[in-house]
């Protein structure tokens, strides 16, 4: 497909579009080579100007609307928690914007048959049950933090090397990237400064050829004018 510029003028071949992708291919688009390293007009401010006038313009002819421009991309996928209820009613909490869940402390509590059961075996026996398990619990947490007091050093020691190692792959993964990217940048800086030459030597040409053509013209015009001028005067003979 042929992307052309307002004037007719074709800029650059393109494939034709992907219909799976749509959001790939913008219609009425412009793909405009640029020379960074070696054009000097990016600083100008009447270069400037003109172009934030093109954004400005071309904004206000533009039919779309800010809600639109993810219109083409894919949908977001759903989330299926049928298989995790615990998930599927987190989600739908923070969905829903509702506040958290407060924890619920009274299993904790060791309370007594209350007066009118002070006599209840059964109230007495579910009291005793319950202290038996609050108990248990306590024993089940003086082992953890001995467990947590013994070897916890050496899991945070090794848990902190293997973050150490992850920082390591990710900071060499990001050198090697930034190296790639600054090859990719002084290649371009190098092509472009060695070809500035000849883009200067034919754009003055091209101008020369202008002006030449102008010029040739203008003596054109002056011939017709001239052959004009003596066929009335060979006429009026």
């Amino acid at each position: 497909m042929a992307t052309g510029s307002s004037n007719g003028n074709v800029l650059m071949l393109e494939a034709a579009p992907d219909p799976s992708r749509p959001w790939s291919a913008a219609s009425n688009a412009e793909i405009i080579d640029a020379l960074p390293y070696i054009d000097d007009d990016y600083g100008n401010p009447a270069v400037k100007a003109e172009v934030d006038r093109l954004v400005e313009e071309e904004m206000r002819r533009s039919s779309k609307k800010p809600a639109d421009f993810l219109k083409d991309l894919p949908p977001l996928p759903k989330f299926d928690f049928k298989n995790y209820p615990v998930f599927a009613k987190e989600y739908e909490r923070v969905r829903a914007g509702k506040p958290p869940g407060v924890i619920d402390y009274s299993r904790y509590q060791l309370d007594i048959p209350a007066a009118n059961k002070a006599n209840d075996e059964a109230a007495w026996k579910h009291a005793v049950q319950r202290a038996q398990c609050l108990l248990q619990n306590q024993v089940i947490r003086l082992e953890n933090l001995e467990l947590m007091s013994k070897y916890g050093p050496d899991v945070w020691v090794q848990h902190n090397k293997r973050l150490e190692s992850m920082l390591s792959s990710l900071q060499k993964l990001a050198r090697e990237q930034n190296e790639k990217i600054e090859k990719v940048n002084r290649e371009r800086k190098y092509h472009q400064q060695n070809t500035a030459y000849e883009l200067n030597a034919l754009s003055t040409e091209w101008r020369e050829l202008c002006q030449k053509n102008i010029e040739i013209q203008a003596a054109c015009a002056k011939l017709e004018m001239d052959i004009d001028e003596q066929k009335r005067e060979a006429l009026e003979k």
